[in-house]
């Protein structure tokens, strides 16, 4: 799958009514070592900045989950941990590059009558046109995509 096909699924994830995180790992399902419902599953809670609360942006998240389940084992917790942090940090400075910001609340500044709570947004037409995270999806997925080529685990 090209770059511009696991951007285009992760966008069409998003439309479906995936959230950000969601919507981000489901691209790449592929070549996770995990089946499709439990990819569902374990990014469910990981949307609009995790569970609602506009921290760390739901398509960033996706960077964790993508990294954390192709890394290869190292010798100890730490080299492992220090890898994967590593990478997240390299992804997440480009998609700050890219947008300002890695924050839900401050990616989603200008959208006026944004709701709080806990409560999702009816997913219609007027959410798909003042919302910017689409963007944001595309953006991970793309960024997701460069850094797995990088590396060989994509092509």
């Amino acid at each position: 799958m090209t770059k511009e096909e696991r951007k285009q699924l992760a966008y069409d994830n998003f439309k479906k009514g995936y959230n950000c995180c969601q919507s981000v790992v489901l691209a790449y399902a592929d070549v996770l070592p995990l089946d499709k419902e439990i990819l569902e599953k374990v990014t469910l809670g990981f949307g609009a900045g995790f569970g609602r609360t506009r921290n760390l942006c739901g398509a960033v998240s996706a960077f964790g989950f993508v990294t954390g389940l192709l890394h290869d084992k190292e010798d100890t917790v730490a080299d492992d941990k220090t890898d994967v942090y590593k990478q997240i940090t390299e992804l997440d400075e480009k998609f700050k590059a890219l947008n300002g910001t890695d924050i839900c609340r401050e990616l989603l500044k200008n959208v006026k009558n944004l709701t709080a709570g806990y409560v999702p947004d009816v997913r219609d037409e007027e959410y798909y046109k003042v919302r910017p995270c689409a963007k944001f999806v595309i953006d991970s997925a793309g960024l997701i995509y460069d850094h797995l080529s990088e590396r060989g685990i994509i092509k």
